[in-house]
C-alpha cells in the first residue's frame, strides 16, 4: 500500500475512533450501515463532533468559541483546496478540542470523502453555522426559527449519508430533512430540564406561550401544566415531521434502509415514553432501552406490511 493510502486509512481508522466512542449520539455509524459507507459517514461525524465540541465544552469565552469555530471552517477551506477568509485565525487554536494531530487526520478524511462523492461543502458549512448559532442563541422566538436552526444543525447530515449511499433525489432529501429535524426536536424535548439549567431553552415562545407557559414556571422543581400541555404541542408537531419524512424510510433499500428505519421507529418511540409520562420529561427523560429492541426490531421487519407505527 502506498504512503498517501497508509495515511488515508489511518485518517479514517481516528474518524471511526471517534465515533465510536461517541456511539449513543451516533448510531448512523453503526453495523448497518453498508461497510463501504462506514468510514466515510464517520469522517463527517468526526468533523462536526470536533466542531460541537468547541461551541460546547471547555472554558471558552464566547468569542473564543466563536473564533475557534472560524478557526475550524478555515482548516475545511484549507482542506478541500479553497483559500480561506480573510478573518480566519491561527488554526493551532483549535488544538485544545482536538490536538492538531488528530484535526490533521480528520480534515484528510472530511476532504478525502468530500472528492470521492461531490459532496457540497455547503452542508459542512451550514453545520460550523447552527455551532456558531449555539454561541450566540439560546431562546427561538418561533417554531420557524427553531426549524431553520435545524434545517442546518440536523438535516446536513442526512443530506450528507444519503449522498455517500449514492442517492441523488430531491424529494428523498425532503424527506431526510423532515426526519432529522423531527430527531433534533425530539431530542429538544428529552433534554428541556438539562437544557434549562444549561441556560437554553428549545422549546419557541410561540408555541409555549399559547398556553399562558412562563419561563418562570420552569424554575420550579415541578412542571406546571400549562407547560405539559406545550411540550405536548411540540411532540405533536414532531410526530408529523416524522410522518412526512417517512417516504425516505420507504424508498431506501438494503440496510441503510433498514438503519433509516430503526431510527424513525426509535424517534417515534421517545414521543410515546415521554407521552406516557403525561408530556413531564422531569418525571422521566424518555429515552429507549434494551425493552425497546423487540419490538422496534419487529416494526422494522413488518415495515413493508403497515403504512403507520
Amino acid at each position: 500500500m502506498s504512503e498517501p493510502n497508509v495515511q488515508l486509512g489511518r485518517a479514517y481508522a481516528a474518524c471511526l475512533r471517534l465515533a465510536r466512542q461517541h456511539y449513543e449520539n451516533f448510531p448512523v455509524a453503526s453495523w448497518l450501515l453498508p461497510r463501504s459507507m462506514r468510514h466515510h459517514v464517520a469522517a463527517v461525524y468526526a468533523f462536526a463532533r470536533r466542531a460541537d465540541d468547541i461551541a460546547d465544552e471547555g472554558e471558552w469565552t464566547p468569542e473564543q468559541r466563536l473564533s475557534r469555530l472560524d478557526d475550524w471552517g478555515g482548516r475545511l477551506q484549507t482542506a478541500v483546496g479553497r483559500t480561506p477568509s480573510a478573518d480566519v485565525g491561527d488554526v493551532a487554536d483549535v488544538g485544545d478540542v482536538a490536538d492538531d494531530d488528530e484535526a490533521e487526520l480528520i480534515f484528510a478524511a472530511v476532504a478525502a470523502t468530500i472528492r470521492r462523492f461531490d459532496l457540497p461543502v455547503t452542508l459542512l458549512e451550514d453545520l460550523l453555522s447552527a455551532f456558531r448559532q449555539d454561541v450566540a442563541v439560546n431562546r427561538y422566538r418561533r417554531w420557524e426559527d427553531l426549524l431553520d436552526y435545524s434545517r442546518r444543525s440536523a438535516n446536513p447530515v442526512g443530506r450528507l449519508v444519503l449522498r455517500i449511499a449514492g442517492y441523488r433525489d430531491e424529494e428523498l432529501e425532503a424527506a431526510s430533512d423532515c426526519v432529522c429535524s423531527a430527531l433534533q426536536t425530539t431530542n429538544f424535548l428529552q433534554d428541556l430540564d438539562v437544557d434549562w439549567r444549561r441556560g437554553r431553552l428549545y422549546v419557541p415562545a410561540d408555541v409555549f406561550e399559547p398556553f399562558g407557559a412562563t419561563e418562570d414556571e420552569l424554575k420550579a422543581p415541578v412542571l406546571s401544566q400549562s407547560w405539559k400541555n406545550a411540550v405536548g404541542e411540540m411532540a405533536a408537531r414532531s410526530r408529523r415531521l416524522f410522518d412526512e419524512g417517512r417516504p425516505v424510510c420507504d424508498a431506501v433499500d438494503g440496510r441503510l434502509g433498514l438503519e433509516l428505519r430503526l431510527t424513525w421507529l426509535g424517534g417515534c418511540r421517545v414521543l410515546d415514553r415521554l407521552s406516557r409520562t403525561g408530556y413531564d420529561p422531569r418525571v422521566q427523560r424518555p429515552s429507549l432501552g434494551w425493552s425497546d429492541g423487540p419490538p422496534i426490531l419487529w416494526k422494522a421487519a413488518m415495515w413493508r406490511l403497515h403504512r403507520r407505527h
